[in-house]
Formats: structure tokens, sequence, C-alpha cells
């Protein structure tokens, strides 16, 4: 049998050891921290997928397959931690990602229902009109339960007789498919993947040049009891507006009401502070002040950062390092959706030349799947 090493445990590095497993290769894991870890991308209350894409039409096009994988893996785990919300889309400008937004997803038939300002309130309450230019509401769509997804995908794989191992990697030998640990040792396997986050740039030469980690502050609040209902039935709230956009994660199935900044902060030591402060805080606050009516009156419960890797183009990076390795890497904020989809189509490349060859583009959202790449998804698609 084949062996295969995977070098970080979040939902890219999981998915790749579920797959790898299940395309037949013993797979060890090997994670720094504990799992779920709470220093990594994937682990938070939430994570969102939805078809609203800017104009980025690849990635739109992969969430059809991602819905697919995700109920694959649900199937098989017995669980479904994912609950339906739909896309509410806001603008301060008639153009830009929003309407880029609603001409990509019409021309492929989704369903996109344009809304007024007046509407918007009319609708949701909590919500001011002012500023609106313009507003869509997308019904596809939904809140992904990441951090359980994450302790999931442990027990799954656990289930599945792969070992996870808290020891960290301080170098990487891609053509001989080696990891050196911290205080000696080193762990060899037929495959190495690389799933190391904003880690990643440090163990793989030449990502950083292509790769940076970056420091993210997301809030959580409670809602004041005139909107805790309103809020608990909300869609997931973009609110793009150019000088400084914020998504919200509405509180579904017990989790709190979360606010994060849509943009990218600077490039920061994914080993720094994970603690927020009272005025990084604040400043995502600032953002939803405008929009969110009487946000004074909510209760602020936490304030929390998280890394990213991000690739400026926000393009995924995932291609081979030799023809013994796989790095993964690049995923911003909007990888997690497509964990399982990724981690499949990697389980299938890693066994075909051609395949593997076609997979980094489609991965970075230029190019469709090549024939066969999803073949071993089933269409146990989520509602």
């Amino acid at each position: 049998m084949r062996t295969a090493l995977v070098l970080g445990a979040g939902i890219m590095g999981l998915s790749a050891a579920w797959a790898l497993s299940r395309a037949g290769f013993a797979v060890r894991v090997v994670e720094q921290d504990p799992v779920p870890n709470p220093r990594g991308s994937s682990v938070d209350d939430h994570r969102l997928i939805r078809h609203a894409y800017g104009a980025q039409a690849g990635y739109m096009r992969m969430v059809d397959p991602a819905f697919a994988a995700w109920g694959t893996l649900f199937a098989e785990a017995g669980e479904r931690p994912y609950v339906p919300t739909g896309v509410l889309a806001l603008a301060h400008a008639a153009d830009g990602w929003l309407a880029e937004s609603r001409a990509a997803l019409r021309g492929d038939g989704h369903a996109v229902t344009d809304l007024t300002a007046e509407a918007v309130a009319s609708r949701y309450s909590f919500l001011s009109p002012a500023g609106i230019a313009a507003s869509f509401h997308l019904p596809s769509g939904g809140v992904l339960l990441a951090w359980r997804i994450v302790a999931m995908l442990a027990r799954l794989l656990a289930a599945r007789g792969v070992t996870i191992e808290r020891r960290q990697a301080v170098r990487l030998d891609p053509a001989r498919a080696t990891v050196t640990l911290a205080g000696g040792g080193k762990l060899e396997a037929d495959l190495l993947v690389v799933a190391a986050g904003p880690w990643g740039p440090r163990l793989v030469p030449g990502l950083a040049a292509r790769v940076r980690p970056t420091r993210q502050i997301v809030v959580r609040l409670s809602p004041p009891p005139e909107h805790a209902e309103a809020w608990a039935g909300a869609p997931m709230l973009l609110d793009l507006a150019e000088d400084g956009g914020f998504y919200a994660v509405p509180p579904v199935a017990g989790t709190p009401l979360k606010i994060g900044d849509h943009r990218f902060a600077p490039t920061a030591d994914p080993d720094g502070p994970r603690e927020a402060t009272a005025a990084e805080a604040e400043a995502i606050l600032d953002l939803a002040r405008r929009r969110i009516r009487s946000l004074e009156s909510y209760r602020l419960l936490s304030a929390a950062a998280c890394w990213y890797d991000v690739e400026p183009g926000e393009r995924f990076v995932i291609e081979p390092l030799g023809g013994r390795a796989w790095v993964m890497s690049g995923f911003s904020g909007h990888g997690f959706k497509f964990g399982p989809l990724l981690g499949l189509a990697l389980g299938r490349a890693v066994r075909d030349p051609a395949l593997a060859a076609a997979f980094p583009p489609w991965a970075a959202g230029e190019a469709p799947p090549p024939p066969g790449l999803l073949d071993d998804i089933a269409q146990d698609t989520l509602a």
C-alpha cells in the first residue's frame, strides 16, 4: 500500500487525508497544534459557501461540485454541520463586485432577485437603507459550521485508521517526500501533501514570493431582543463598500452573530498574538455601524484574530512539487467551502499524470475541470 504524509490538519489537510484514504493510501497527518487548531485558518464558528463571486466565474462554477463534495463527506460521516441561509448582497455603487456577481449568476441561470434599498429595510428590520445603491438576494448558500466540521473530519479519519500526530515540521524535502521535525527525526512517505495554511510559506521553497500570511479580525455579538428573531432567520450579509466592506454571519445553530472585515490585512506573523485588541474590535464595528441599526445596543461577546494565506489574485495554489509532493496554499478566506472538493480532486490527480497537469489551472479558477477529475463526487448534494 502506498503511503501519504499530510502536513497540516486544517480543512485542506484533513480533506486531502480523507480523500487519499478513500483512494487506498495509508495516511499519516502531522499537525503542530491540537485538532481543531485554535490558531488555524479553518477553525472558527463559521465559514460561508455561496455562488456570488464577482467576475470570478471559475470559482462560481466550482460551488455546485463543492456542494456535492460536502454531501459525500457528510453522508460518510453521518453528520451535517451546515445551515442554509441564502445571501443578501449590498453595495454603495451600482457597478463593481455586486454587478459582476449578478451578471455571472444570471448568465449561469441562478435565481437572483434585485432589491431596492427600501425593500432591504422592510425585509430586514435591523438594517438601514442609507447608501444602498444596489442589492440582491440569492436563495442558495449557507453557513458551514467550521469548528464542528474540522472535529468531525478528525473523528472520521480516526475511524478510517488515519493517524494524526502533534509534531512540528521545520524543514521539507519535496523531492524525497520527507519532513524534518522539531527536536530531530524525520518522516517519509511515498507522497507528501503540504497544507500548512499561513505557515506554508515558511516551509515550501519559493512559496513566500507568491503567498503571504495575514491576520484578520472578527467580532462576535449578541443582538438586542428586538432584533434577535430577525437575525436568527437572516441570510448571510455581504456589504461591500469600496472604503471598507464587511460581512455578517447570522447566529445559526447556537453560534453568535459574527462580523468580519472583507478586506485583507497587512502581512503578519502566524505565530503572533491571536487576541484582538479593543481598538481592532472597534475598527470592525465601525465598518458595520452605517448599515446595522442601533449597533451600540448589541452586546460584544468577543473579538479574535485568525490567519489566512493570501495569494494576490485570491487564486488557489495547488500544484506538484516535483514527483512526490504537492502544495495546497493561497486559500484566503474563501477556500474552506472547497475543502472536500479539492481533496477529492487531489486524490485523483496524484494517481493520474494527465489530471495532475490540468488540476492547477482549474484550482486557480482559470479553467474548467478536466474530464474525470470530479468522478469521485457523489450527487448527495446539500439543500
